[in-house]
């Protein structure tokens, strides 16, 4: 009789089979920050949620760096912040060039991953980046960036976000605009973060699937930031997907109080 610990390595070996002929991709990696610090991608390290080592380990062929930048900064400064993760990001690109290589479609994705690389998808987290300008937006894109979540922790001016009190009723007619231009350039509408009203609105407008790039299920964990099962639904009739979020402040009410 197999032992459960012969039944596990044979689950732990089939999932890997799985994971080396799939395409892995992390919808949202919090690491670029730590670039600007003076972190090494191409070596391990023990702190900060990823780099290349542990990525091949992982299987994760494709990585969705997040342009992260805290809701503090507003206006320009936001810009400003921006701009300089981007170009932390050039730097990783340069210096690991037979790693890494930035993709901006689903086909250099495709195209990298055959090449044994790892394909970078760069995402912004946080409208308030584009300090209430579709120019800005424009100006994004144009860097490479194919990605942005509509809020995070706070509202923007225009968007309404899960982790905080309601201002703007969902989407004000602008919000409607940035999604439009987003679904015209070719950038993903993420909806992590955002409040359920603006989630649904984003919905209602919407040419194009959408995502939720990192969140979790509200009926196992009561969290706001969390999707609910009629959230879920409506994102699998648009067509969109959503990246589950194993991080303690989705899977714990409690440790989400504490963030």
């Amino acid at each position: 009789m197999a032992t459960s610990s012969t039944l596990l390595q044979g689950e732990v070996a089939a999932a890997r089979k799985l994971m080396a002929e799939a395409v892995g991709i992390d919808s949202h990696i919090d690491t670029i920050q730590r670039v600007m610090m003076g972190d090494d991608l191409g070596k391990r390290h023990d702190a900060g949620h990823v780099d290349f080592p542990r990525l091949r380990e992982g299987e994760m062929h494709a990585a969705f760096f997040a342009l992260w930048v805290p809701v503090f900064f507003r206006g320009a400064e936001a810009v400003r912040r921006t701009l300089d993760l981007r170009d932390a990001m050039q730097s990783v690109l340069d210096e690991h060039a037979d790693q890494v290589e930035l993709a901006t479609t689903a086909s250099d994705i495709e195209r990298i991953v055959k090449a044994h690389k790892i394909a970078a998808f760069l995402t912004i987290e946080g409208g308030h980046s584009i300090d209430d300008d579709l120019h800005v937006l424009r100006t994004y894109y144009r860097l490479g960036i194919r990605s942005m979540t509509l809020t995070h922790a706070r509202n923007t001016n225009w968007a309404d976000s899960a982790s905080d009190t309601p201002a703007n009723n969902g989407l004000i007619d602008f919000g409607k605009d940035v999604v439009h231009e987003m679904n015209r350039l070719g950038m993903i509408v993420d909806l992590a973060h955002v409040s359920d009203k603006t989630f649904y609105d984003a919905l209602a407008v919407t040419t194009k699937p959408l995502i939720v790039s990192h969140s979790s299920m509200r009926a196992i964990s009561n969290v706001a930031r969390n999707v609910s099962d009629e959230m879920l639904r409506a994102l699998a009739k648009n067509g969109g997907v959503i990246g589950i979020n194993c991080g303690m402040g989705f899977i714990n009410p409690k440790d989400s109080e504490a963030l």
